[in-house]
């Protein structure tokens, strides 16, 4: 089976690289650096869904991810997770918050409209995350 990639996440990120096993978004999204990662694996709604060895995989790469997200925007605290309420392609959120944010304490998700980044900050924080994670 081929991997395809849900509209509305192509149409809320940008391409940053691929991991071994997941496709690595950029949300366009200037309020809070966010990565999106995607296994390659159609078909995957919950994380459950994926094969053990593919889930560890998958959390490897959220922590490589995360590890890179909370040194590059010196974020207090990243959120993980995988809701799939809105698009139920499986996708892991990987978002660096700031104490005093938009939304904190609360979740990022549902809040407001996204605030699209200028181009030239977009460009380059997606240079940033390809050269980070070696992608």
């Amino acid at each position: 089976m081929s991997f395809s990639l849900h509209p509305r996440l192509s149409q809320d990120t940008d391409f940053v690289g691929d991991f071994g096993l997941s496709r690595v978004l950029l949300m366009n999204d200037s309020r809070w650096p966010w990565l999106v990662l995607v296994p390659r694996r159609d078909g995957l709604v919950e994380l459950t869904d994926l094969d053990p060895a593919d889930l560890a995989h998958l959390i490897e790469e959220t922590a490589l991810a995360s590890h890179w997200l909370k040194a590059h925007a010196k974020a207090d605290k990243i959120n993980v997770g995988a809701l799939g309420n809105v698009v139920r392609q499986l996708h892991v959120h990987v978002v660096a918050r700031q104490a005093g944010d938009p939304a904190w304490p609360g979740p990022v998700w549902g809040f407001g409209a996204a605030v699209a980044y200028g181009e030239a900050d977009f460009r380059a924080l997606l240079e940033a995350a390809r050269t980070g994670l070696g992608l």
